[in-house]
């Protein structure tokens, strides 16, 4: 990803808390000139028994993913392969009439991170039903209610089987933060107060990234 320095987030943290609050991954890997790419989403969380802090660039850093494994996605990946997967994070759309000057062109504001890594894929059943657990315990803290999975987990033996996981050695990543740096501050303070005046989730989240930065 062409990444403009001045679009460059401030420290890893920025990636890594993108990472974690948006999960749903595209991977991304090569096909067969027949099939071309191949493209899946599918949830992502860093492995929990990993404690140590990350690169600048992600570098080390270890994932675990999952998708169906009737997926021709699953069938075409083996371990060694070489996958890309992309986090979007908050996004708006700027209009001109924010800038309130003249000329002025259109934009959109944009958070995403894309990791490269290697892949190895885990065949145990007992390793697979770990990495459901381990993302049902992230997503669930989050994202949910703490939702006790304990009498669910007979259940989760008799469809994992259809679960292909994984594990992804992270080899480096790239952040674009693109918030109106390009801007004088008087006008990245016009585009932070439209994003939160607008009453959408997505805004607010955006127009927070760009507080951030001033």
């Amino acid at each position: 990803m062409f990444v403009p320095n001045h679009y460059r987030q401030p420290d890893v943290s920025w990636m890594v808390d993108l990472i974690r609050g948006n999960p749903l991954a595209l991977m991304v890997s090569n096909g067969t000139p027949a099939d071309g790419p191949f493209a899946t989403h599918l949830p992502v969380i860093t492995d929990p028994q990993w404690d140590g802090a990350p690169a600048p660039d992600l570098t080390g850093l270890p994932l675990l993913g999952h998708m169906n494994r009737a997926n021709p996605h699953w069938k075409a990946l083996n371990t060694g392969s070489v996958i890309l997967l992309t986090f979007t994070g908050p996004h708006a759309y700027v209009s001109p009439t924010v800038y309130d000057i003249t000329p002025a062109a259109p934009t959109w504001n944009f958070t995403s991170v894309h990791v490269h890594g290697v892949v190895e894929k885990i065949e145990s059943t007992e390793e697979t039903l770990g990495v459901v657990q381990a993302t049902v315990q992230e997503f669930e803290k989050e994202f949910g209610d703490s939702w006790d999975m304990s009498e669910s987990v007979d259940y989760f033996r008799k469809i994992v089987p259809g679960v292909g996981a994984f594990r992804l050695q992270v080899t480096r990543a790239e952040g674009m933060f693109k918030l109106s740096q390009e801007q004088n501050p008087e006008v990245r303070e016009r585009v932070v107060r439209s994003f939160a005046e607008r009453g959408c989730t997505r805004h607010a989240q955006t127009a927070d990234l760009m507080s951030r930065l001033s």
